[in-house]
């Protein structure tokens, strides 16, 4: 639209009265960049100064580290940590744990609690790193999920990890990510790096999606069912545009697994001779705050399992905000935790 355009279009507005105007497109990038910093320098500190607790010593809860193991090309980006339970026999469960933070924040160091908590159940985890957005933007996440997935399934057994019972799990930006590899691993699909996936017959046995956004090219469903705070509608903005940066908006074939969602209600949709899974899809076990933002993709994503017939067990917490269960001095933290770890008792361990 020209500047003489603009002029005469002024008087129509853009937005509803009772909403303020939209900033400029410079103040958005400021406001965008100053949310990206705060949080990631928040989250950061907070997690590096965790890890110094006398708690957080992985050898008083009986598991080895191993940091920084390369299972890519990319050296930087391809990196992910290996939690092992050598309190515990041989051959081990695993889980494949991917990290959240919107698609362009943190790390698996960041995330080394994860790691913690479930090697000291007694799980061999592999904690992993991704290239981040906007630099690198979809599908870069979730290929480079799935090459580390690929990676885990060739070392697994050198390792000692049991084949016959992995898990993958990951909170918000992960969750949506471990969704999006197990329907790689159930069907075939056109992507390079999903075919590859499915190629290495190892199907996860349990997918754990913590507050996951599941439906990336459609940020503005959550704000347009209630009223959000103008930075939590903002961020989740931000998470959509960053990681489908350079990508045309709306829905399309290429940016699938990108909504991992809409895969799942489109082929419940569907009679049961139609759909596209050649693997049966493991159970669920999707945990979500009730003050979460987030909170209406589990809810949907509960009614996507039961329409294909999936054990889904969608934990709801009251009070629980975003990634709540990483506040393990809360008590809901700690109940969401026992649950998940239940969970995996029944899936994977018996």
């Amino acid at each position: 639209m020209s500047r003489r355009t603009q002029a005469h279009a002024v008087a129509v507005p853009s937005t509803p009265p009772s909403q303020p105007p939209r900033p400029t497109r410079h103040v958005e990038t400021w406001w965008r960049r100053t949310r990206s910093f705060v949080a990631e320098t928040f989250l950061e500190t907070l997690a590096g100064a965790a890890s110094f607790h006398p708690a957080a010593s992985p050898k008083r809860h009986g598991v080895h580290v191993e940091r920084d193991l390369i299972y890519g090309d990319d050296a930087r980006w391809h990196q992910l940590d290996l939690y092992k339970p050598i309190s515990r026999p041989k051959p081990w469960p695993t889980i494949l744990y991917v990290h959240g933070g919107a698609f362009h924040l943190l790390s698996k160091d960041t995330h080394w609690l994860m790691g913690l908590v479930f090697a000291r159940y007694g799980y061999l985890v592999a904690n992993i790193s991704y290239r981040l957005a906007p630099k690198h933007p979809y599908p870069a996440a979730i290929e480079d999920t799935c090459t580390a997935y690929r990676w885990l399934a060739k070392h697994l057994e050198d390792l000692g990890g049991d084949p016959a019972r992995v898990a993958v799990a990951g909170e918000s930006a992960g969750g949506n990510l471990v969704t999006s590899l197990t329907l790689a691993a159930c069907q075939r699909r056109p992507e390079p790096w999903a075919r590859a996936v499915h190629d290495t017959g190892l199907v996860p046995k349990a997918a754990l999606p913590f507050c996951a956004m599941l439906e990336v090219s459609n940020p503005g469903r959550f704000s347009a069912r209630r009223r959000l705070p103008w930075w939590v509608d903002g961020m989740i903005h931000d998470a959509s545009s960053s990681y489908l940066h350079g990508h045309a908006a709306g829905v399309r074939p290429e940016l699938e697994l990108a909504d991992p969602l809409r895969v799942l209600e489109d082929q419940g949709r569907l009679p049961h001779v139609q759909r596209g899974f050649d693997r049966p899809l493991p159970a669920f076990f999707a945990p979500v705050g009730t003050r979460d933002p987030l909170l209406d993709d589990t809810r949907r994503l509960e009614k996507a399992l039961a329409a294909l017939n999936v054990p889904c067990e969608a934990r709801y917490y009251p009070g629980g905000i975003h990634a709540f269960h990483a506040m393990v001095w809360d008590p809901a933290a700690r109940r969401c935790w026992r649950d998940a770890l239940a969970f995996l008792d029944r899936h994977l361990l018996r």
